[in-house]
C-alpha cells in the first residue's frame, strides 16, 4: 500500500477558481458526485456525496442532467452508467482510477470457480458480488440467480442467498463476507476460502481455521455453506487488533468503529462495525465531548473531525495512509473534465456494453428488491 502525500502545490488556488467558474457555467446539465473518500479539494464541488450505490442511484434521479461527473473509482462509474437514464453520460475525471479489490476477481475467474463448485456440489451455488466489483462480475451474478450487495445490506443479501441454495460464493471481499457470515451465525466450519491465485483454489488454507473447499468442513460431508473469494481492500486490511488496543490506551473511553471490510478479528475487537454511512451517523449522533476512533479511509476520518470539532475523532491506524486510487481524482483532472464539457467535448466516458449492463442491472435490482 503506497502512502500518498497531498501538497497544495503551486496553482491550486487558480485551479479551484476555474473549477468554480466552469461548474457555474455548466449549471444543471452536469451533476458532480463525490465519494466519501475523496480529498476535500474535490468533494467541495460535489452536488451530492455518499457511497458508490447511493451516488449512482441519486444521479439516475437527476433527469435534467446530461453528464454525470463521478469523482470516485471505475467500478462506481460503471454502476452509475448502468443505472443512468438513456440520455445521460458518466464521466470519470481519471480513467486510471480503479480499485485493487475489484481487480481481484474477473468474470472469467468467477465463471471458472462457479463451474468447479457446481461440478463438486451440484446446483444450488448462488453467486453474490459486493458492489466493489466490475460490471462483468455483477452481470455473471445476475445471470446465475445471484445478486449484488453493499456493506450495509450484505447480511440481508447473504440471508436471502443462503435460503435460495445450499451454499453461496461471495466475491471479492473475503473480510466483508466473513463478517456478514458471522453475524448470521455461521461458524468457521461453515465457511471456506477460494483463492483463484493458488495452484489448487479448492485447497486454500484459511487462517481463521475453516476447512478448505476441497475437504469436508465441520458440518460434515455437505461442505461449507459460504465460500469466500480471497480478495481484500488494501486500506481496510491494514487495521489490526493491536491498533485497537493501542488507541484505547491513548484515548480512554474511546468508541472504536470500523468498516466491515476490516479483518474479522478487528471487527470483533471494535465496539461497532458498519458502512461509511453508518460510521458518519454514529459520529453525528455522538455527544459533545465523546471520543471516536475510526477504522476507514483517512479522508473521511479527517472530514468528520473537522465537521464535529466538539467531539474527538481520530484515525485508528498507527500511520497515515490514503486510498491511492481515490487520490487519482485531483482538482486538475476534475477541471479538465469540466472545461472540456464547456468546449463541447465529453472525455473519459465510462460505458458498459448493453449485454453486460443487462445482467449487472438484474443483480442490482434483485439486491434492491431484497433489501
Amino acid at each position: 500500500m503506497t502512502e500518498v502525500a497531498i501538497p497544495a502545490g503551486p496553482g491550486t488556488a487558480d485551479i479551484l477558481r476555474r473549477i468554480a467558474v466552469a461548474r457555474a457555467a455548466l449549471d444543471s446539465q452536469v451533476v458532480i458526485l463525490g465519494h466519501h473518500y475523496q480529498r476535500d479539494e474535490v468533494i467541495r464541488f460535489a452536488d451530492h456525496r455518499g457511497d458508490s450505490l447511493q451516488l449512482a442511484r441519486w444521479a439516475a434521479s437527476q433527469r435534467q442532467a446530461r453528464q454525470i461527473v463521478f469523482c470516485g473509482v471505475h467500478f462506481m462509474a460503471e454502476t452509475a452508467s448502468i443505472l443512468a437514464q438513456d440520455h445521460q453520460q458518466v464521466l470519470l475525471p481519471d480513467p486510471t482510477a480503479g480499485c485493487t479489490m475489484a481487480d481481484m476477481v474477473t468474470g472469467e475467474a468467477l465463471a471458472e470457480a462457479w463451474d468447479a463448485l457446481t461440478a463438486r456440489y451440484g446446483p444450488g451455488v448462488i453467486p453474490v458480488a459486493y458492489v466493489n466489483s466490475t460490471a462483468e462480475v455483477k452481470a455473471f451474478c445476475g445471470e446465475h440467480g445471484g445478486a449484488a450487495c453493499t456493506s450495509s445490506n450484505a447480511v440481508a443479501i447473504l440471508r436471502w442467498a443462503l435460503g435460495q441454495g445450499r451454499r453461496v460464493l461471495f466475491v471479492p471481499d473475503e473480510h466483508l463476507g466473513r463478517n456478514a457470515g458471522r453475524r448470521l451465525g455461521l461458524g468457521d466450519g461453515d465457511m471456506a476460502v477460494w483463492d483463484p491465485r493458488a495452484e489448487d483454489p479448492a485447497e486454500t488454507e484459511d487462517p481463521a481455521g475453516a476447512a478448505p473447499v476441497g475437504r469436508p468442513g465441520a458440518p460434515g460431508a455437505d461442505g461449507p455453506r459460504l465460500i469466500l473469494w480471497r480478495g481484500f481492500c488494501a486500506v481496510h486490511r491494514r487495521f489490526s487488533v493491536e491498533q485497537v488496543r493501542a488507541v484505547r490506551e491513548r484515548h480512554p473511553g474511546v468508541v472504536v468503529v470500523v468498516h466491515p471490510e476490516c479483518r474479522a478479528e478487528v471487527a470483533q475487537t471494535a465496539d461497532l462495525m458498519g458502512s461509511t454511512d453508518f460510521i458518519i451517523r454514529q459520529v453525528a449522533a455522538g455527544e459533545p465531548g465523546s471520543s471516536w476512533a475510526i477504522g476507514t479511509e483517512i479522508n473521511l476520518v479527517d472530514r468528520l473531525a473537522r465537521e464535529y470539532p466538539d467531539r474527538e475523532v481520530v484515525f485508528l491506524g498507527d500511520r497515515v495512509w490514503y486510498c491511492p486510487m481515490m487520490m487519482r481524482i485531483t482538482p486538475a483532472n476534475l477541471l479538465g473534465t469540466l472545461e472540456n464539457l464547456q468546449a463541447g467535448r465529453e472525455v473519459n466516458e465510462v460505458k458498459v456494453a448493453p449485454e453486460v449492463a443487462a445482467g449487472a442491472r438484474l443483480a442490482l435490482e434483485r439486491m434492491l428488491a431484497i433489501s
